[in-house]
């Protein structure tokens, strides 16, 4: 697997030098099948737009290219990039995305339970937000429940209503520009 710290500290400035914002590096699949998702956004509006991702894949890239042209190996064998905008039902992956998004539906999935009573490893409800490095969630079934965010393994917004009444209109400016490659047109078949 990766090291998912240094592939970060590969694309991130990257991100920054087109003026974004990263919000995950996350490899997914195994074999010839695997991944590398990248998610970010551009800072004045939560999102990417297609131009955008092109963008940030081809500096991405060509980053990873010449660094392992230098004889270091980020990624071993084969793997796809994928760029993408957030979405909105988002990942919850830094702490300002806990005060940005408190007030709406959230599920998290908690690293472990060892000191938690209710050996409850998963939340779900409406984020209150976080204060330090303590989130807290009205829980559906146990209430107000406060945990370390470093306990947090992984965190969503939950598509709702109020979730998309409150998130910008996405822009899909470049989306008729795309053409699909013949894998892609047989799967729609």
């Amino acid at each position: 697997m990766p090291d998912i710290l240094r592939l970060t500290q590969v694309i991130e400035p990257e991100a920054s030098a087109l003026g974004f914002e990263l919000v995950r590096v996350k490899m997914t699949g195994s074999g010839d099948e695997r991944t590398l998702q990248i998610m970010a956004e551009d800072p004045a509006t939560g999102q990417l737009v297609v131009d955008q991702c092109a963008a940030l894949s081809r500096a991405v890239s060509d980053r990873i290219d010449a660094i392992e042209e230098a004889g270091e190996v980020l990624v071993e064998g084969a793997y796809n990039l994928e760029v993408s905008s957030p979405g909105i039902d988002r990942p919850l992956t830094r702490a300002k995305d806990y005060a940005n998004w408190a007030g709406h539906e959230v599920k998290i999935a908690l690293a472990g339970t060892a000191d938690r009573a209710d050996d409850r490893r998963r939340l779900r409800g409406e984020l209150l937000g976080i204060e330090g490095d303590m989130v807290t969630v009205e829980d559906s079934k146990s209430g107000r429940v406060t945990v370390p965010l470093a306990q947090i393994h992984s965190a969503q917004l939950v598509f709702t209503d109020k979730l998309l009444a409150a998130s910008r209109p996405l822009d899909m400016s470049g989306v008729d520009d795309l053409e699909e490659t013949p894998e892609e047109e047989e799967v729609q078949d």
